[in-house]
């Protein structure tokens, strides 16, 4: 259950507890419900929704809104817009990163912890990973265009972390990565994050659609739109 925490604004507490899954996708909001239990006015509560609404994880209802469902469509299409945008992240980072730089992105990567039953650690690791990747690409845009792929996922990512042994999986992923980087190998580390974003893909569609109607069943919404 989400609830108002000191020192944080409507918009993070409610956005952590709908990338948390607290808020299940499908489910119906009102700004007067949220007043509540946020312990807030209606004036943030509304920027905060609008926020949302611009990140994807809300969406209008009538006159309320709702936690926007799960769009099998929407993850495969936003899995190949990583593929180009970290491909891309990749192939710079290879000619444009210091040794100090990699070194550190080493550091995070080793850092990652397989052990435990934590999968939210597991997810900002990764992020933590991939977004220091971006930032070794030098391009501002590149980078907001990784942390919303990643804003994007979030909800489903969780479901590639369920283990320690997927986590360890992810770690040695992302060490090769490194070295391939280290080496100044563009091509084998843009080919080494493709693989690695599509098998996060493959493992979370065929989660979701054995999942489907056991989700369902607990009130989680996960659709699939026509392509547009």
């Amino acid at each position: 259950m989400m609830m108002a925490e000191a020192g944080r604004s409507p918009y993070a507490v409610l956005r952590a507890g709908i990338l948390n899954l607290d808020q299940v996708p499908g489910e119906r909001l009102s700004e007067r419900g949220l007043e509540g239990l946020l312990g807030a006015s209606r004036t943030p509560i509304r920027a905060a929704l609008m926020r949302l609404e611009a990140e994807g994880l809300v969406r209008r209802e009538g006159r309320g809104w709702q936690v926007t469902p799960i769009d099998l469509t929407e993850v495969r299409a936003v899995a190949e817009y990583r593929e180009a945008v970290e491909g891309a992240i990749a192939l710079l980072a290879a000619t444009r990163a210091t040794d100090d730089e990699l070194e550190a992105l080493a550091e995070l990567a080793r850092a990652e912890a397989p052990g435990g039953d934590d999968e939210e650690a597991g997810v900002r690791a990764g992020d933590a990973f991939h977004l220091a990747l971006a930032g070794l690409g030098g391009n501002p845009f590149l980078v907001q265009a990784m942390r919303d792929v990643l804003t994007r996922l979030s909800r489903t990512r969780w479901l590639d972390v369920r283990t320690a042994e997927s986590r360890a999986s992810a770690r040695r992923e992302h060490l090769a990565i490194v070295q391939a980087l280290a080496a100044r190998d563009g091509e084998r580390a843009r080919d080494l994050v493709v693989a690695h974003g599509r098998g996060t893909r493959d493992r979370i569609l065929a989660h979701l659609t054995d999942e489907r109607r056991r989700m369902r069943g607990r009130g989680i919404a996960i659709v699939e739109s026509t392509p547009a």
